[in-house]
């Protein structure tokens, strides 16, 4: 697929273009570049980002990782940052965008960021968080408190009630 096919499918599913949106998109064009990806279909891709900002949707489109397969956790320090793992060839990167001038529009950071090649735009950094293990399914329980069916990894037990631990759950559980 070329690459303006490439960027009006991550268009048309974050649904307007922009500077943001142009982040990710460069991101992962880099990343299939470095670390030889390809789509991924299940779980041979991971990227975890560091933002749950526009970028992300691209990419979702364009390395197939998405946070119902396991395989887009966030790690949120509000930077412009990915680390990217190839689970085939076991090659990581993580990517953080370079400074750009202050004081640009919306229109303007995208034109910024579209006429910028993707290595431009990135420091290429060793990964500082280690591959995320993938994606384990869970049995449900029923929450005794609340009667709501969730993931075994949620339950608490306190005394013979499993309950969901959460802070009005927690609340009601101990009232």
């Amino acid at each position: 697929m070329n690459q303006n096919k490439k960027w009006e499918k991550c268009v048309t599913f974050h649904g307007h273009d922009s500077g943001g949106l142009t982040i990710g998109y460069k991101a992962s064009l880099l990343a299939i570049e470095l670390l030889e990806l390809k789509y991924s279909p299940d779980e041979q891709v991971v990227c975890v980002s560091e933002n749950d900002a526009c970028g992300v949707d691209s990419i979702q489109v364009l390395l197939g990782c998405s946070v119902g397969k396991g395989n887009l956790p966030f790690h949120l320090t509000g930077k412009q940052a990915f680390s990217i793992y190839n689970h085939l060839t076991g090659k990581s990167v993580r990517l953080m965008l370079r400074k750009r001038p202050e004081g640009l529009s919306r229109e303007e950071s995208l034109t910024y960021y579209q006429g910028l090649e993707p290595r431009d735009m990135f420091e290429v950094v060793p990964t500082r968080i280690e591959v995320p293990e993938q994606a384990r399914l869970f049995n449900s329980y029923i929450c005794e408190i609340c009667g709501e069916r969730t993931r075994s990894n949620w339950i608490r037990i306190m005394g013979e009630k499993r309950f969901v631990l959460i802070a009005s759950n927690l609340t009601i559980a101990m009232t």
